[in-house]
């Protein structure tokens, strides 16, 4: 493919935005178009996954967390996809941001991205956010409007699953500042994919960062609702998607490299479960993984980049060979992943809500709920997506 087919999953009016882009315009990336929409899914069956006993942040939790078979196995699905799946997001962010910001021009990108990123991010806050928050709170027997009236009286509002949105602002402000001061554009090394040194490098330096940021804020604990203990990932991964995008980098993975990097993804999984289960018998700095002077911490902080690098080049390999051009369901798919992101909460605590008397085991729960909300959304997504004004914003 050419250089264009690696910055071409951009929505149809010229604003890249991951996971925002649509489907449609010409010599697109078919396969990042459709590893973003799968993946957007996985965000849907992450959340549905801690509503059935995975740890984690949710508006609703039907089971807790517990060492059950079912849970052990949420909790590690939960855990894998933390890895890497919001890095890839990031990754493709920054990949897309110097050519917007080239073609646009410095007003022109701001105006864009205040228009696909903002106005989706304040209707989440002060409409989507209550409205989920409310619908959860009636398996307590709260009334919603009683609940939703209090949350704006007392205005009780927060970005929920767009924190993702907010924080690319701030990447893109940062970027924006860099260029506006000089700074130049880091170089792509003559478009030649990094070395696997590099790689590991790159893994290392984010294990360390990871480690040291959740000495402060760990894993769990929020700074204007952004969890700064998984930041280390998310700036490598969006400063080497700025990196990548005049080298066409995610179009020129060597074979190689993604064998090598899965081979030690594969190998190095499970040793945070192993450490995170044989650690406290052991005369070791025992504690918790979600932060702090522990073996369980130092482990999953440094697990996380070398899963993640992996993952993320084997799945880039994999669907582009898949995927040259999209068709049928997998375009539509593309087109929505964005709206499908932004109204996922509500649906999929509905669906939850909506036969959680009926018993039935964690994970058949967790695989029904899961993919229902999926069709849901996809449906969904599609009628508002006909709706005047829709198109322009996502």
């Amino acid at each position: 493919m050419d250089r264009n087919s690696a910055l071409a999953a951009t929505s149809g009016n010229g604003t890249d935005v991951a996971p925002a882009a649509s489907a449609g315009s010409p010599a697109r990336n078919g396969g990042i178009d459709a590893l973003r929409a799968a993946v957007t899914l996985l965000v849907v069956l992450h959340h549905a996954a801690i509503t059935y006993g995975a740890s984690g942040g949710w508006y609703y939790r039907e089971v807790a967390p517990s060492a059950s078979p079912g849970g052990i196995l949420l909790i590690l699905f939960c855990a894998t996809n933390q890895a890497w799946f919001m890095g890839l997001f990031f990754l493709l962010a920054g990949t897309y941001t110097p050519d917007a910001l080239r073609r646009h021009g410095a007003w022109g990108f701001i105006r864009s991205r205040l228009l696909r990123l903002g106005i989706p991010l304040l209707a989440y806050v002060f409409l989507l956010h209550p409205v989920t928050v409310a619908l959860a709170q009636t398996a307590q027997g709260r009334s919603f409007v009683h609940v939703l009236l209090y949350l704006f009286e007392h205005g009780k509002f927060e970005p929920g699953p767009l924190w993702f949105v907010e924080a690319l602002l701030i990447f893109t402000a940062a970027w924006l500042l860099w260029r506006s001061v000089g700074g130049a554009a880091p170089s792509a090394a003559g478009g030649r994919f990094p070395s696997d040194t590099t790689l590991l490098a790159a893994a290392l330096l984010t294990g360390a960062g990871a480690f040291l940021l959740r000495l402060a804020w760990p894993v769990g604990e929020t700074v204007a609702f952004l969890q700064l203990g998984y930041f280390s990932s998310y700036v490598v991964l969006f400063a080497a998607g700025c990196m990548a995008a005049d080298g066409a980098w995610l179009e020129r993975i060597p074979q190689a490299s993604r064998v090598l990097w899965l081979r030690v993804a594969a190998g190095v999984f499970p040793i945070l479960p192993a450490v995170v289960l044989l650690a406290p018998h052991f005369p070791l700095p025992a504690g918790s993984s979600d932060g702090g002077w522990s073996i369980q911490a130092l482990t999953y902080a440094f697990w996380e980049p070398f899963v993640a690098w992996g993952v993320i080049l084997g799945l880039l390999g994999l669907f582009q060979r898949r995927f040259a051009h999209l068709t049928g369901m997998w375009r539509r798919l593309a087109r929505r992943a964005f709206l499908i992101y932004i109204i996922h909460p509500p649906m999929l605590v509905g669906t939850a809500l909506a036969w959680r008397d009926i018993p039935a085991p964690a994970l058949v729960k967790f695989a029904v709920t899961g993919s229902v909300a999926c069709a849901l959304c996809y449906l969904a997504a599609g009628l508002l997506l006909r709706l005047p004004g829709f198109a322009k914003v996502v």
